[in-house]
Formats: C-alpha cells, structure tokens, sequence
C-alpha cells in the first residue's frame, strides 16, 4: 500500500503519504467491515424467512397423516378407483378441513367426554351435531370434542 502511495503521489513528503496510507486502510477496513456485516444481515434475514417456514411446519402435518376416504368405490377388474377428490365439492372439502382440525385438537379424554355430551344436547335442541367449521368458537369446541373421542376410538380399534 505504501509503494502505490508513492508512486499516486510523489510530490509529499514521508509523514503526508503516511497519513494517506492510514486514511486508506482505514477506509479498506470500513468497507470490509460493512460487507461482513451486511452478510450477516442478509444470513439473519434468511433464518428469519427459514423461522417463518418452520413455524408453518409445526402448524401443517403429512398429508399421509389424514385418515380421509376419499375413494367412493374400486373396479377390482381394471384396479381402478373412483377418487372422490376428483371432484372437490364443498362438502368433501369439509369433510377434509373436519378430518385436519380434529387431528390439532389436544384434549384429555375427560374433556373430551364432557364436550361430547354437551354436543349430544346440542344436537337434541337443534337437530344436528355441532360443526367443527362453524363460526361459533363453543359450537366448534364441541365438535373437536366429538371428533378427538372419534379419534381415540378408531385408535384403539386399529391399535
């Protein structure tokens, strides 16, 4: 650095290419130093975005996971299945978003059995069982009650 120094600027003395020879490294060291920390910006922006996915992660399951049968009937000549989801239509997809929020649910079996007889007089004074997809927050906690008992007893039944 000190030689390019002297060859730029022959006409100064010792002490003034010197101080110019410091102001340059120092500025080299400046630039190094906002790069590095640039990158490292740029890692910690990464891991944010990584933070977010795993975060997702925790939230969505395998789809291998879901005990859905979607497969309406089988033609055991040409071992082809007629797949239900052929044809999406809002009640199977409900019956989708019914399969998926019952497998978040986290209950004690206790809990469970409570809800699934409140469920059982909800459905004596309206007519119908509670909906797992229903905007009611009570209405759907019973219906995660009925569906976890669902749950724990196709569970034991495959064992």
């Amino acid at each position: 650095m000190g030689k390019i120094i002297k060859d730029k600027y022959p006409e100064l003395d010792d002490e003034d290419q010197e101080t110019v020879r410091q102001h340059a490294i120092a500025a080299l060291n400046l630039t190094q130093k906002a790069k590095e920390h640039a990158l490292q910006i740029a890692e910690e922006e990464k891991s944010a975005n990584t933070a977010l996915i795993d975060g997702v992660r925790k939230f969505a399951m395998d789809v291998r996971e879901l005990d859905i049968d979607l497969i309406d009937r089988i033609n055991p000549f040409s071992e082809a299945y007629a797949i239900l989801a052929k044809t999406m239509s809002e009640e199977s997809l409900k019956q989708v978003a019914a399969v998926i929020a019952a497998k978040k649910v986290q209950l004690t079996p206790e809990e469970a059995r409570d809800l699934a007889k409140r469920a059982l007089k909800f459905k004596e004074e309206r007519g119908r069982l509670p909906s797992i997809t229903s905007p009611d927050a009570w209405e759907r906690r019973m219906a995660e009650g009925v569906a976890f008992l669902a749950r724990i007893k196709a569970e034991a039944a495959n064992g």
